[in-house]
C-alpha cells in the first residue's frame, strides 16, 4: 500500500498495514497521523448515537476509532480518533467536501442521498504511516490527506467544471449524543482564514478543541445553522447571521463554505488544532505547516515514522513483516501530544500550564497500557516515556483529588476501569533509570493510594481487601491495588525510604486476603470477612471481577507468583490450572453479553483479546514446566495477529496488543514492570536487529525458528549459555547478541533451578 508520498522500497512503512483491525473488535482507524501527534485525521463511517434518550445504542461500540471497514459510506473525515480502545469520543471538527445542493445533516447509511454522506469503494482507499486517500463516488471527489503532530492536511480534487463546497460540522461526534456539544464557536478571519472552537461534554466531561484551518483558495460564499434553536437571542436578532456573516455559534453549528473548483479543481486545507486558544492553533499552524506543500507535509511525516520504525529490522515472510511493523506503528498512535509548540496545555485544572524541560502527553489507557506498552516505550522510546511519566505526575498535582491519571485524555480523567495505574509506569520509568525526579513521583504515588473514596480504596486500607458489599468489582480491585501498592514499596526502595517500603510491603501482600485455597482461586468476600457465596469461576457477570472471570484474573499477581502458587496449591496444581485454562471449552453464556470479550479473543478460557491475561502464559517460566510457555505463546502469535482487517483478535487498546506482539516476537515480556526483568518466551521471527536508543545494537537470533521448532533448547547471550529464565533491562541495554536455539522437542531441564526463576515478592 504505498502512498503518493513514499519513494523508498524495502522501508517500515511500506509493511504497515494500518487497515489491520478496522473489522471487528481491533477498533483500529486507517487515517493520517505522525508518530505521538494529536492529530489523526481518518475517516468516519456513521454517526450511531451513544445513547438515545438516555439508552445505550449497541452498535456504537463498532465506531470506537469511527471507521468500520465493512461500511459503504464515509459521513466526513474528523482529526481526533482513538487507537483501539473498546469505549471512546472525539471525532473533533468533521469536514466533508460535496459538489451541487448543499445538504447540512449527515443522511443515514441506509439512505445517503439524505444528507451530505457519500458512498465510496474500498478498491479507492490507500493507507500508509501519514497519508490516506479515497474517492468520494457519489461527487466524484478524490479525497487525500496527511497531517503533522499538531495539524490535519486535506487536499481534495473536485471534478472538472463542478460546483465545489465544505461541509464542516462542529455537533458531529464519536460516541455522540444529543447535547454532546455544549458550545461551538467559527470565525472567518478572511477569505482563507477560518479559526474556531468547540466543547464537548463526553468521555472528556470538558473538553476544549480550538482549531484555526488555512485554505488554499478564497472562499467565495459561506453559510451556517444551528440545528438547535436558542429561545434567547440577545442582540444578535440584528444581523443577517446565516449567511456570509463571519462570526458563528450555535450548540449544533454546521457551517459551508462555496469555492471556484470549476476554476480552480484542488481545495486543500490546513487544520491545526490547540487545547488552549485559537492563537495557540495558529501557532501550531504556522510551525508546522506554514509555507509548505501537502507532498512536503506527508514526506516529512512519512519520513518521521521510518526513523522510528527503522530501530528495528526483523526478517520473516512478507505477513510477519506487516504484522510486526503495524504493531510498532500502533505502539506510536496513543499516547499523543497534548501542547502547543511553545509548551502551553490545558492542565487538568482547566488552566493553561507551561510545560517546561518536558513534552505535555495525554491518552493513558493505563489499565491497559501499563503492562507492555509503558515498558516498550521505556526501552525503545525512552524520551518519550520519560516525558509521558512527568505528565502523568503534573496531572496528580492538578488534581483536586490528588490522584494519578487512570484512564486520562484530552486534560481530563474519564475514571474508565479501575486501580491506580500509572503508580506502575512511574515505577518502571524510574527502575529503568529514565530521569524523573523520585521523591516526587513517589510522594504522587503514596498520595494516590490514599484516596480513601476511590473506588473502594477505604475500606482495601482498613480490612485489607476490597469488599463485595462495597464495590462490584470488589475481588479484581484489590489484586490490582496489591500489584500496584507493591510498585510504590519498590519505589520507596529505590528512594531510600525504607519506612514507605514496609507500609506498601504490608499491602502489596493484601492480595492473598481474597484468596480461597479450598477452592484455588480468587474469591470475593464481604465486609464480614465471608466470601461470596454460589461462585462460578468461568463467569464474567456478577462475581466481583471488571472485564474478565476468577480463572483468568487469579493469575493477576505479578509481584508475587511464588506466593500466588502457594495460595492455588502448589506447583502441580498451578501448572493443572493454567493447561485447563488454555485448553478448557468456554460456554458463550460466560461472556456472550460482553463487548470486550469475543470468542475470536478466547484460546480455551485464556482471553487474550483482554488485557488482564497477557502475562499469563509466561507464568509457566516459575513453575517445573517452563517450555509450556513456549507452546502457546505460538498459538496467541498465530491466531491472534494476521495480516488481515480482522487480524486483532480484540481491541488494541491504545497500543497494548502491538506492544505485547513485539515483546512476545522479540522471546520475552515485562510480566511484572516496574521490576528490570523480562521474564523469557520464545522468539517469533528468525532475525531482528534493534538499534537500541543509547547507540548500541542487540541482534536477536533464532534462524531454526518455526511453528515446528517453537521449544528453546539454549539461550545464548553473547556467546555464552544463559540458564536464567528471564533478562535484564541493562542486559538489553549493553546490546550484542542474544541466540535461541530452537528446537521441536522441549528442553524440559532448562529454567529449573531457584536461582534461574523470575522474581518473586516471596522467596
Amino acid at each position: 500500500m504505498l502512498s503518493v508520498c513514499a519513494m523508498y522500497a524495502q522501508k517500515p512503512t511500506d509493511y504497515v498495514n494500518p487497515f489491520i483491525g478496522t473489522e471487528g473488535m481491533g477498533h483500529t482507524f486507517p487515517g493520517a497521523c505522525a508518530p505521538f501527534g494529536i492529530v489523526q485525521l481518518s475517516p468516519d463511517n456513521d454517526t450511531i448515537p451513544h445513547n438515545v434518550g438516555g439508552k445505550y445504542q449497541p452498535r456504537v461500540y463498532e465506531y470506537c476509532a469511527g471507521y468500520q471497514h465493512g461500511d459503504s459510506t464515509i459521513v466526513g473525515f474528523s482529526h481526533t480518533h482513538f487507537s483501539g480502545t473498546g469505549h471512546s469520543d472525539l471525532g473533533d471538527i468533521l469536514v466533508m467536501p460535496g459538489t451541487g445542493a448543499i445538504q447540512l445533516n449527515p443522511g443515514t447509511a441506509t439512505d445517503p442521498d439524505s444528507g451530505y454522506r457519500s458512498r465510496f469503494s474500498h478498491d479507492s482507499e490507500k493507507a500508509s504511516p501519514g497519508y490516506y486517500e479515497v474517492t468520494l463516488s457519489d461527487y466524484g471527489i478524490r479525497a487525500q490527506m496527511t497531517a503533522s503532530q499538531r495539524v490535519g492536511v486535506h487536499r481534495y480534487t473536485f471534478p472538472q467544471g463542478s460546483d465545489g463546497h465544505v461541509v464542516i460540522d462542529l455537533q458531529h461526534g464519536i460516541y455522540n449524543y444529543d447535547g454532546k456539544t455544549l458550545w461551538a464557536e467559527m470565525r472567518v478571519e478572511n477569505d482563507t482564514l477560518i479559526t474556531g472552537y468547540r466543547i464537548t461534554n463526553g468521555w472528556a466531561r470538558t473538553n476544549y478543541t480550538y482549531f484555526a484551518i488555512s485554505l488554499s483558495q478564497p472562499i467565495i460564499e459561506y453559510g451556517y445553522t444551528d440545528r438547535q434553536k436558542t429561545d434567547y437571542k440577545g442582540g444578535w436578532g440584528k444581523f443577517p447571521q446565516f449567511h456570509n456573516f463571519p462570526e458563528m455559534a450555535g450548540r449544533k453549528l454546521v457551517a459551508w463554505f462555496r469555492f471556484d473548483t470549476a476554476k480552480e479543481p484542488v481545495v486543500e486545507m490546513k487544520v491545526a488544532l490547540s487545547a488552549t486558544s485559537t492563537e495557540g492553533a495558529l501557532l501550531n499552524l504556522r510551525a508546522e505547516a506554514a509555507g509548505k506543500s501537502f507532498e512536503q507535509i506527508c514526506k516529512g511525516t512519512e519520513n518521521a515514522w521510518n526513523a522510528e520504525l527503522e530501530t528495528i529490522q526483523v526478517e520473516g515472510t512478507e505477513d510477519q513483516k506487516a504484522m510486526f511493523y503495524t504493531s510498532y506503528y500502533h505502539t506510536m498512535i496513543n499516547p499523543s501530544v497534548y501542547m502547543d509548540v511553545d509548551g502551553s496545555y490545558r492542565g487538568l485544572d482547566r488552566n493553561i500550564h507551561k510545560a517546561e524541560g518536558f513534552t505535555n502527553y495525554t491518552v493513558f489507557s493505563l489499565w491497559d497500557t501499563y503492562r507492555a506498552e509503558h515498558p516498550f516505550l521505556a526501552l525503545m522510546k525512552p524520551q518519550q516515556a520519560r516525558d509521558m511519566a512527568i505528565s502523568m505526575i503534573r496531572h496528580q498535582q492538578q488534581s483536586v483529588h490528588g490522584l494519578l491519571p487512570v484512564w486520562s485524555h484530552m486534560g481530563n480523567d474519564n475514571w474508565c476501569m479501575s486501580g491506580y495505574h500509572a503508580t506502575s509506569v512511574l515505577a518502571d520509568a524510574i527502575t529503568k533509570g529514565l530521569d524523573i525526579d523520585k521523591e516526587e513521583a513517589l510522594k504522587a504515588m503514596i498520595k494516590t493510594s490514599n484516596v480513601e473514596y476511590y473506588a473502594g480504596l477505604g475500606e482495601y486500607i482498613q480490612l485489607g481487601y476490597v469488599p463485595l458489599d462495597k464495590t462490584a468489582t470488589a475481588a479484581s480491585n484489590t489484586l490490582e491495588y496489591s500489584y500496584d501498592d507493591w510498585t510504590i514499596y519498590h519505589t520507596a526502595l529505590l528512594a531510600g525510604d525504607t519506612k514507605t517500603a514496609d507500609t506498601y510491603r504490608k499491602r502489596a501482600m493484601y492480595y492473598s486476603n481474597i484468596y480461597d485455597t479450598e477452592l484455588g482461586f480468587a474469591r470475593p468476600k464481604y465486609t464480614d470477612g465471608s466470601f461470596k457465596k454460589d461462585f462460578d469461576v468461568r463467569q464474567t457477570y456478577g462475581e466481583g471481577f471488571i472485564e474478565g472471570n476468577s480463572w483468568n484474573f487469579s493469575f493477576h499477581v505479578p509481584q508475587d507468583i511464588n506466593g500466588l502458587m502457594k495460595l492455588m496449591g502448589g506447583d502441580k496444581k498451578f501448572i493443572a490450572d493454567m493447561d485447563e485454562l488454555f485448553g478448557m471449552d468456554l460456554d458463550p453464556k460466560y461472556y456472550e453479553d460482553n463487548e470486550d470479550i469475543t470468542a475470536e479473543c478466547l484460546i480455551g478460557g485464556y482471553v487474550h483479546g483482554n488485557e488482564p491475561s497477557h502475562h499469563i502464559p509466561y507464568l509457566y517460566a516459575w513453575t517445573s514446566q517452563p517450555w509450556k510457555t513456549q507452546y502457546w505463546l505460538r498459538e496467541v502469535m498465530n491466531s491472534k495477529y494476521l495480516n488481515h482487517i480482522r487480524g486483532l483478535g480484540g481491541n488494541d487498546d491504545c497500543g497494548q496488543m502491538s506492544a505485547w506482539y513485539i515483546f512476545t516476537a522479540m522471546g520475552f515480556y515485562p510480566v511484572c514492570p516496574g521490576t528490570d526483568q523480562y521474564v523469557f518466551g520464545a522468539p517469533y521471527l528468525p532475525y531482528m536487529k534493534i538499534s537500541l536508543p543509547n547507540g548500541k545494537t542487540l541482534e536477536i537470533k533464532a534462524p531454526a525458528v518455526s511453528d515446528t521448532n517453537r521449544y528453546v533448547k539454549e539461550v545464548r547471550l553473547n556467546g555464552k549459555p544463559y540458564g536464567k529464565m528471564y533478562i535484564t533491562h541493562d542486559d538489553i541495554l549493553a546490546g550484542g547478541t542474544l541466540e535461541y536455539i530452537m528446537s521441536a522437542k522441549p528442553n524440559k531441564k532448562r529454567g529449573l533451578a531457584a536461582s534461574d526463576k523470575p522474581y518473586s515478592l516471596s522467596e
